[in-house]
């Protein structure tokens, strides 16, 4: 078994720990606040006190962490990974960040002795606690090769993109599609609503057709519940769709339909929702709109 660190423990980081620890593995842990990390220690995480420290004591070293700078700031600032370099060590990064810094993290880990891979995740908090997480990855076969019994412990399926930064870019699309499958889902359950069609039974009848895709099967649920907790917060959800606009931009893409997604999230975070579940971009249609998803529906 590998020994592993682990920094950024927030809602995905914390259950891809868990995850390794279940498999066995020895996982050295640090984060910000530090009330989940005193729960992992008590689990059997063992506390490291800055990314250098972690980086010094493992073989593997993950983060998970908001957006660029973050990620910039964790592997090569003061105290950072890059400082806790040895030879041989692997770097795998699961935050979704910029293509252009992931590159450019290879490059500096490389003169190190250090592979790096850039691997964010999809599948949400539900495929982080199930181990079910899809992997994309960017990178070096051989540190590939290596890992991959590691990633057998956080996820179902992962896939060695291209050279690095390509995860990084398929994660990119991945957030054109999910950032649509929210906004379309939102439509179609306001739809329902405001023609007075029972929206439950509604997504009943259509997510066995060639609607069907995992946002039907797992976020109506919750909103019909009243849940619209995180999930995945929509604020991470525009920062991502912010990175897919940038790198349209560098590369002169025209992504029109994913302008217009990114619109409704920035009007959901005006509203005072960044912190709730990316699937309560329905609340922008509510306001447009002038209804409730848990109205009572008119007779």
């Amino acid at each position: 078994m590998a020994k592993i660190g682990y920094i950024g423990l927030g809602i995905m980081g914390a259950a891809i720990a868990r995850n390794l620890m279940k498999a066995g593995h020895t996982l050295v842990i640090h984060n910000r606040s530090q009330a989940i990390v005193e729960t992992l220690v008590s689990e059997g995480a063992v506390r490291a006190h800055s990314p250098q420290e972690v980086a010094a004591q493992v073989d593997i070293v993950f983060t998970n962490l908001p957006d660029s700078p973050d990620v910039e700031l964790v592997v090569l600032g003061e105290h950072g990974i890059v400082h806790g370099a040895h030879e041989g060590l692997i770097y795998i990064d699961n935050s979704t960040i910029k293509p252009e810094l992931a590159r450019s993290i290879y490059e500096r880990l490389k003169a190190h002795g250090v592979a790096a891979l850039d691997a964010p995740v999809s599948g949400g908090d539900v495929g982080a606690k199930n181990g079910t997480l899809t992997i994309m990855v960017g990178g070096d076969e051989h540190a590939f090769k290596l890992v991959e019994p590691i990633f057998a412990a956080m996820g179902k399926a992962w896939v060695l993109v291209g050279d690095a930064g390509a995860g990084q870019i398929a994660k990119a699309c991945n957030q054109i599609i999910v950032g649509a499958q929210m906004v379309a889902m939102a439509e179609a359950l306001i739809t329902a609503q405001k023609a007075g069609v029972d929206p439950m039974r509604m997504v009943e009848a259509i997510k066995g057709g060639a609607a069907q895709m995992w946002s039907l099967d797992v976020k109506p649920p919750r909103l019909f519940a009243g849940n619209r907790t995180p999930g995945f917060k929509a604020y991470m959800q525009h920062k991502d769709l912010g990175i897919v606009m940038d790198t349209a931009r560098t590369y002169g893409i025209p992504l029109p339909m994913t302008a217009l997604v990114t619109q409704m999230f920035t009007a959901m975070l005006e509203q005072g929702n960044r912190e709730l579940d990316n699937s309560a971009v329905i609340s922008v249609y509510e306001s447009l709109s002038g209804i409730s998803l848990d109205e009572p529906l008119k007779s």
